[in-house]
């Protein structure tokens, strides 16, 4: 670099040094649309602030102490915020984060009845310890290289899916039958008969109309009008929330009682590394579930977002790779710390693209805004996960565009794309969309005469799959 070139830099205003720190303006964005593009992300993310602690908090653990519902809450808003914020800074990539819904669901049903709250907490920062480790050794990025193309496109698209199926059932609008065939239906009784449900399908097609035209600010404003509907119709129809009234709203009604609430920060530090109660081989396979679950959900999840953004290369890599999965295993870290559970790449960011965030700004926005929420989580709490839903399956269908990368002449390609899609909505899990994609591709290629084109490294990914799929079988042998 000439030094006028150096000199012109080191004078610029504050705001070119953003710009320039950010590359705003080098892909194609605006400060305004960052904006836009962070706010939009949070408010489809803000219900983590309400489901996280109904998930954490409502289980008792070994010793039947259970966390107490507003210090979650508190730790959920304090965690994603730094951590989106810092992901931000570091990656410089528009992904939020926050606590994974897989994780902290697992902690609760599968793992506080075996240990205390503290201690699962001390599973999870372990467990964010060997995913740092992986990715700062190369580890990590090595197996993100040994992924075909096709598979990397058919995470994003497997991905979209599963954000659309998500936003369908926080809408009401697919629900469980809880019968063997059909396993799940329309709303309710094969037919929409819930407000909620109905202010959802109006912000989808107010939205997909917006998106249609090519308006700008459409999701932003679905959401604002969405919101807007959700409010009249509780002011009309005074409905309360689910599972109380099945008719009600989904987590958080659209209304505001109190505007400000200081946050409990007294869970930060709640960590115990003592698992004699388990024995070593269970202790050793719940890290590995937490480390297969976070590591690929994330490895899926940024493919995909990146993919959206339009920052992926052709090999489906993105800017600064090495440290964005960094930063990922350090919120799993401070997802155990805080006992929030582990924070990782949420989906939902795919909202915020897809109303133009294309850089870590939009990342120190979103994180603000929680932040924020601390103090104000019933303001937060306002727009329903109905109205965020339709966001949701807006951001799916533009993800799932992404199949026409694809050649599907090949039935070798197509079986273990189908099944990388078809797996992740449908078991609510990216990690097991992954995992399947990758065993049929290795077992369909091998045997397809195709051997030699399989990356040695997929070899031993898809074994490791294999071992993750056996694990409550291969627990039983060894019972402690």
């Amino acid at each position: 670099m000439s030094q006028s070139a150096t000199e012109t830099t080191t004078e610029a205003p504050p705001a070119g040094r953003l710009n320039t720190f950010f590359e705003i303006s080098k892909r194609g964005s605006s400060w305004w649309q960052e904006v836009r593009g962070g706010l939009v992300t949070f408010v489809t993310m803000a219900y983590i602030i309400v489901l996280n602690p109904i998930i954490l908090s409502g289980s008792p653990d070994v010793d039947h102490h259970k966390l107490q519902f507003t210090a979650v809450a508190a730790v959920t808003a304090l965690t994603a915020g730094v951590m989106t914020i810092l992901f931000g800074l570091i990656a410089r990539l528009p992904f939020a984060f926050a606590a994974g819904l897989g994780i902290n669901s697992f902690l609760a049903v599968s793992v506080v009845g075996q240990v205390t709250w503290p201690e699962a907490m001390g599973l999870v920062v372990i467990d964010g310890v060997i995913i740092v480790i992986l990715s700062a050794t190369g580890l990590r990025r090595l197996i993100f290289d040994a992924v075909p193309y096709s598979l990397k496109i058919a995470i994003t698209v497997g991905i979209g899916l599963f954000i659309a199926f998500i936003g369908l059932v926080d809408a009401g609008f697919v629900t469980t039958t809880k019968l063997s065939s059909p396993p799940i239906g329309l709303g309710l009784a094969g037919s929409i008969g819930t407000i909620p449900t109905v202010v959802f399908v109006l912000t989808l097609l107010i939205t997909g109309v917006l998106v249609a035209r090519k308006i700008k600010g459409a999701i932003l404003i679905g959401l604002v009008s969405g919101t807007i509907l959700a409010v009249v119709a509780q002011l009309i129809w005074h409905l309360g929330a689910q599972p109380k009234d099945a008719s009600g709203w989904n987590l958080n009604i659209p209304e505001i009682t109190n505007w400000v609430s200081l946050p409990d920060f007294s869970l930060v530090g709640q960590v115990s590394f003592d698992f004699s109660k388990l024995g070593a081989l269970t202790a050793i396979m719940l890290i590995f579930t937490l480390v297969f679950s976070n590591f690929f959900d994330a490895m899926g999840t940024m493919t995909g977002l990146s993919k959206e953004a339009g920052l992926a290369n052709d090999d489906g890599t993105f800017p600064r790779l090495r440290s964005a999965l960094i930063v990922e295993g350090v919120g799993a870290v401070a997802g155990g710390l805080t006992s929030s559970s582990s924070n990782t790449v949420f989906i939902e960011s795919g909202a915020g693209i897809g109303e133009g965030a294309r850089t870590g700004f939009s990342n120190v926005v979103t994180g603000g805004l929680f932040l924020l929420a601390m103090f104000f989580t019933p303001i937060a709490q306002i727009v329903p996960s109905e109205v965020a839903a339709a966001a949701l399956v807006i951001v799916g269908a533009l993800m799932m565009s992404q199949i026409r990368s694809i050649d599907l002449s090949d039935f070798s390609v197509l079986l273990p794309v189908f099944m990388t899609v078809i797996v992740m909505p449908l078991t609510y899990s990216i990690a097991n969309g992954i995992g399947a994609g990758f065993i049929t591709w290795v077992i369909v290629q091998a045997f397809s005469g195709k051997v030699r084109s399989i990356s040695p490294l997929l070899w031993v990914v898809a074994a490791g799959f294999a071992i993750y799929f056996a694990r409550g079988p291969i627990e039983s042998l060894f019972p402690h």
